[in-house]
Parts: C-alpha cells; structure tokens; sequence
C-alpha cells in the first residue's frame, strides 16, 4: 500500500535521492523546513519503508566492472521447489547486482555486471549455466548505456 506524501516529503525524498549524504541542516534548509521538523519526517519516512536505506553509489567502471550483461533466463520446470531453489542461487552470485521474475517467454531477467567479455563466459560457463533447472540462456551484452539512475519520479 503507497505512503500519502505531501509536497515537502517529495521535496525531501528526491533532494535525498540526489545526495543523501547531506546533513540535516543541509536537507532541511533545501526543502523549507527547521532542522528538527526536517529530521521528523526522514525517520518517519525510514520507519513507513519509503526510504528503504542510504547508501553510496560507486562508478562500476572505475571500479573495474565496464561490462554489463543482461541475461533471461528460461527454466526448464516450475515446481514448488524450482523458483525458490533458482533464487536463493541467483543471490549467492555478487555478479547479478538485479534480478526479475517476469510472466511471458523469460522466467527470469538478470542484471549482470563483469570486468571483461571472457569473465562472463567464465561465469556463464562454470556457474550460471551449471544451476539447475536452467534450460535455456540468452545474453545480451549492452554497447553503451543511454539512461542509468536510482532516482525514482516522485
């Protein structure tokens, strides 16, 4: 169920979203508030879940990680033990940084991110096609990237 947000949550959320390294001064002077109503409404805003966690975004590629491939997955059966078996071996893999069940032709869309083209077919090879129950894998390895952000459209 959505949270109701009003104007000065949404002001807040996305200056968070841009930087949520800024302290509450700094947050409370953006958005038009005093510091201790400002500070009020982020623990409000962690306690109801809209502000799941603050973390650090790091730039993959300085980080050594240019490639990202994006891999759909189709199982071969769907049995009670399957799906839950598939995910829990998809979050032993720090190489899937997102992963999605979808409905249609794919049964499952990963994020991947490697530091070369032969380190994924390392991967491919000796882990992600080794999981069972995988009956089919088609990856597509992105050239560039158009649009890359967190930030959600509140």
């Amino acid at each position: 169920m959505p949270v109701a947000l009003d104007q000065l949550d949404r002001r807040l959320l996305r200056a968070l979203q841009e930087d949520a390294s800024l302290s509450t001064a700094e947050l409370a002077a953006r958005v038009g508030l005093s510091q201790a109503p400002c500070w009020r409404r982020i623990r409000r805003l962690e306690e109801e879940g809209v502000i799941s966690k603050r973390v650090a975004l790091l730039d993959r590629k300085t980080v050594g990680l240019p490639i990202i491939v994006f891999a759909s997955i189709k199982l071969s059966a769907h049995g009670t033990t399957t799906l839950p078996d598939f995910d829990e071996a998809i979050r032993q893999f720090p190489e899937v940084v997102e992963c999605y069940t979808l409905v249609g032709n794919t049964d499952y869309l990963l994020k991947i991110v490697m530091p070369s083209i032969e380190a994924y077919e390392k991967f491919f090879r000796e882990k992600l096609s080794q999981l069972p129950a995988v009956r089919e894998t088609n990856s597509a390895i992105v050239l560039s990237e158009t649009k890359s952000t967190t930030a959600l459209p509140i």
